[in-house]
C-alpha cells in the first residue's frame, strides 16, 4: 500500500516519555561501522532484529517514527514480559481502534548493532496487516532510536544498510548535501516542487523511509498545491482507522539539489483524511517524501549534523507508474501465496476486465501463485503499460481466466 504505517504516527504523540528513556544502541568495542544486507518491499526497508536474544524478528526502518513498535502483542507475551501502562487509541467520533501497550527495558538486536534498555510499543493485534500487504512476515517499525545514533545509508540497489559512528563518519565523494532539519525525531526538507499548471514552490518535506509511495502533497496546506485536473481516485494509503483515500496524479518536476525528477506521481489526500499525521507535535508540513523516490537514489541520514546526502542509482531513470492494473492485492495464509483482491479501482482495466474484490488469483501469466511472492505478483501488475496480463482467479468455488492489458490512466 501507497502508506501503510502513517496512522500509528499520531499514536507516539501519546507516549512521548518513552523517547526520555536511556536508549543503548551501539557497536562492539573498537568497531566504527557495521554493514548488513537488508530486504525491500514496496519500497520499503525492511532489517532483521532479534527481540531480547531469542525471538529473530524483522522490523520497518522508518524515519517517521520516534519509538520502536511491535505490531504484534503474541510475541512479547511468549517472553513474558511487562507493561507498564495501556493506551486505548480512539479515531473520529470517540470509537476504539487500537489497543497499545509500553514494554520497558527490551533488547533489540542487530547484525553487529547491540540495543539494551529500550522502551516499545505494542499493538494488542497486527491491525495493520503489515504482512498481508507486504507479503513478508514483518513485525514491528524502528526509526529514531538508531538514526539518532548512526550515520545511515540506505543503498537500495545493492540492498545494503550502512551504520557509522558519527566521530567516524566521512561523506563519499560523488553525493550531493541536502539541508535537514530534525523536528520532532522526524527529517525535514525543503523541495522546490513544479506543478503542471506552472505554479511553483519550496515545499516542507518529511523524508519517509516508512512509505512507499513516491510524493505525497496535502491541497489543506498551500493554496498553491491544486489537485491536477487528470487523476484518478484510489484509495492512496492504510492506517489504524482505515482507508486512506484521496486523488493521485502528477505533477511537472520535483528538485533534489540538482536532480531533478520530471512527471513524478503525487498523492493528494482528500480533506480530513491525512489529518492525524500532517501536524504532529505541532510541526507543520506540505506533504512527504516516500520510498518511490528515495530508491531512485542512494540516501545517507546525519541527524546529528541535519544532513542528508543523495547520489543517483540506476533507477534514477526509471518512469513513474502508478498502478497499472486498477488492483489491490494482499498476500494470505500461513506461507502468504495465496493472493486475494481486496480493492479494484473502478474504470481501470482490471475493473474492465470483470475482476471483483474477494477474487483468489491462482495463476499469472501461466505462473502458478504458489511459487510467487506478492513482490513478483505486483512486478507483473507495475511492469509497463500495454503488457498483457491472464489470470486465472477463483471466485466463489468457480475457476475463471482473465485478461487484460496494463494502462497508465495518469
Amino acid at each position: 500500500m501507497v502508506r501503510i504505517i502513517q496512522a500509528l504516527l499520531f499514536t507516539l504523540v501519546c507516549v512521548k516519555s518513552l523517547s526520555a528513556q536511556t536508549l543503548g544502541f551501539s557497536l562492539p568495542p573498537g568497531q566504527k561501522k557495521v554493514q548488513m544486507p537488508i530486504e525491500i518491499y514496496n519500497n520499503l526497508v525492511v532489517i532483521p532484529v532479534v527481540l531480547n536474544n531469542s525471538l529473530p524478528l524483522k522490523f520497518i526502518l522508518d524515519t517517521g517514527v520516534r519509538t520502536a513498535i511491535l505490531t504484534q502483542k503474541t510475541f512479547t507475551d511468549i517472553l513474558n514480559l511487562q507493561y507498564s501502562r495501556k493506551y486505548t487509541i480512539s479515531g473520529p467520533g470517540g470509537e476504539k481502534l487500537v489497543d497499545a501497550y509500553v514494554t520497558n527495558n527490551v533488547t533489540l538486536d542487530l547484525p553487529g548493532i547491540q540495543g539494551r534498555g529500550h522502551a516499545m510499543l505494542v499493538l494488542d493485534e497486527d491491525y495493520l496487516e503489515l504482512r498481508n500487504y507486504l507479503g513478508t512476515d514483518v513485525h514491528g517499525i524502528l526509526g529514531y532510536e538508531l538514526f539518532s545514533r548512526f550515520i545511515i545509508q540506505i543503498d537500495y540497489e545493492k540492498k545494503l544498510l550502512t551504520f557509522t559512528t558519527p566521530d567516524k563518519f566521512r561523506k563519499p565523494r560523488k553525493f550531493q548535501t541536502l539541508p535537514m532539519k530534525i523536528e520532532d525525531t522526524k527529517p525535514y526538507i525543503i523541495s522546490p516542487i513544479s506543478f503542471q499548471d506552472g505554479t511553483t514552490m519550496n515545499a516542507k518535506l518529511l523524508m519517509d523511509s516508512g512509505a512507499s509511495h513516491g510524493l505525497m502533497l496535502d491541497p489543506a496546506t498551500d493554496q498553491r498545491i491544486i489537485v491536477p485536473e487528470h487523476v484518478v481516485s484510489s484509495v492512496i494509503g492504510r492506517g489504524l482507522g482505515g482507508e486512506i483515500v484521496g486523488k493521485v496524479g502528477r505533477i511537472k518536476s520535483i528538485d533534489f539539489g540538482t536532480y531533478k525528477l520530471n512527471n513524478a506521481i503525487a498523492n493528494f489526500p482528500d480533506p480530513n483524511s491525512y489529518s492525524d499525521s500532517i501536524k504532529i507535535g505541532n510541526v507543520f508540513r506540505n506533504g512527504a517524501v516516500g520510498g518511490e523516490i528515495m530508491s531512485r537514489f542512494t540516501v545517507i541520514f546525519n541527524f546529528p549534523q541535519e544532513e542528508i546526502y543523495i547520489k543517483k542509482n540506476a533507477s534514477f531513470k526509471k518512469g513513474f507508474h502508478y498502478n497499472l492494473s486498477g488492483l489491490i492485492v494482499k498476500a494470505k495464509g500461513s506461507q502468504l501465496n495465496v493472493f486475494e483482491v481486496t480493492e479494484v479501482r473502478k474504470q481501470s482495466v482490471a475493473d474492465k476486465a470483470g475482476i471483483q474484490a474477494g477474487d483468489i488469483i491462482t495463476s499469472i501469466n501461466g505462473i502458478t501463485t504458489q511459487v510467487l511472492n506478492l513482490n513478483h505478483l505486483n512486478g507483473f501488475f507495475n511492469s509497463k503499460p500495454k503488457k498483457k496480463i491472464r489470470l486465472e482467479i477463483e471466485r466463489k468455488g468457480q475457476r475463471m481466466r482473465k485478461e487484460f492489458a496494463l494502462e497508465d490512466q495518469i
